[in-house]
């Protein structure tokens, strides 16, 4: 007989396009690690997802729990370890089964709400540091910078030497991106004055071409997303800022480094209290759908993590 267990599928017609229900408990391949989840962290990017989802597909990137079983080719970790992993989907679940290679072990120091917060934002941030170049000295321009991944950004870029100016919509938003280590924070993208050397764009909408604008002529502009689900428009004939800036569309899966020895050092630099992780919100699992709305409605600083009661 199948073992079941409870899991959000994508429901179209529910609250927040999710459901809770039962489905069937992973099977271990042999690469692979089982947890059972403590508790995951939602990202915006899924969010969208849950509008049109494609079939067979489960939300879940972001976990922390114990390993409860490994596959037959896996070393290295115990029944029971408290781990931290970035599986491909399906992680808003009592069990995942993600591939060896994604799961890191944690520390005793480091709670599960705060690890399942670090993988895809932090691992986001930490390659937007190689994709804009050598950062020390440089002046970078930050949109979007009031989530996960701008928080941890502003620390890893600040930590390089970047003086780093971001966008944020309020003054509590943009004072503790201040004390994470930003310069400046201002309300509005047409309120930014000055040119910078790098730009980091991920509202969409007119914003891409207000960022190139800011550019000096050799800048480079590093497009990420776009979360005000406006398409980002950009007239090559403008020859305000940018003349002969470099522009890139990043995702942060195309970095070639191995997503377990990110994910390691960034679990190093927040157990040794050099990388804030920032979690807005905390709530039961079962809070899912509420949790969701949260953020979409730009009511939480941060991460919003869930725990999940077994």
């Amino acid at each position: 007989m199948t073992e079941m267990m409870k899991a959000w599928v994508p429901d179209p017609g529910a609250t927040a396009h999710i459901r809770l229900t039962e489905v069937a408990k992973p099977e271990l391949a042999a690469d692979e690690v089982l947890i059972r989840v403590a508790a995951y962290s939602v990202n915006r990017g899924e969010t969208f997802l849950l509008e049109a989802p494609t079939p067979s597909w489960r939300p879940g990137k972001d976990v922390s729990g114990r390993v409860a079983a490994v596959g037959s080719d896996v070393q290295g970790y115990e029944l029971g370890q408290r781990v931290v992993a970035h599986p491909d989907q399906a992680g808003w679940a009592e069990w995942v089964a993600v591939k060896a290679d994604r799961v890191v072990a944690l520390p005793d120091g480091l709670d599960d709400v705060t690890a399942a917060a670090i993988p895809l934002a932090g691992l986001t941030a930490l390659r937007l540091t190689r994709a804009t170049g050598p950062l020390a000295a440089r002046r970078v321009l930050l949109t979007g910078a009031s989530g996960g991944v701008g928080h941890a950004f502003v620390q890893l870029a600040a930590a390089q030497g970047a003086r780093v100016t971001t966008i944020a919509a309020n003054d509590e938003r943009g004072h503790r991106l201040r004390e994470l280590g930003a310069v400046e924070t201002i309300p509005s993208i047409e309120e930014v004055t000055g040119l910078f050397d790098i730009a980091l764009e991920s509202t969409g909408g007119a914003a891409l071409a207000a960022a190139w604008e800011h550019l000096v002529a050799d800048g480079r502009l590093v497009w990420f997303g776009q979360a005000s689900r406006s398409p980002a428009t950009l007239d090559f004939f403008n020859w305000k800022g940018g003349m002969s800036a470099t522009l890139r569309k990043f995702y942060y899966l195309d970095d070639p480094s191995p997503v377990g020895v990110d994910l390691e050092s960034l679990v190093r630099l927040v157990a040794q209290q050099r990388l804030h992780i920032e979690v807005g919100l905390t709530v039961d699992w079962r809070e899912t759908p509420v949790a969701i709305e949260t953020l979409l409605g730009r009511r939480v600083r941060g991460n919003v993590v869930l725990r999940v009661e077994h």
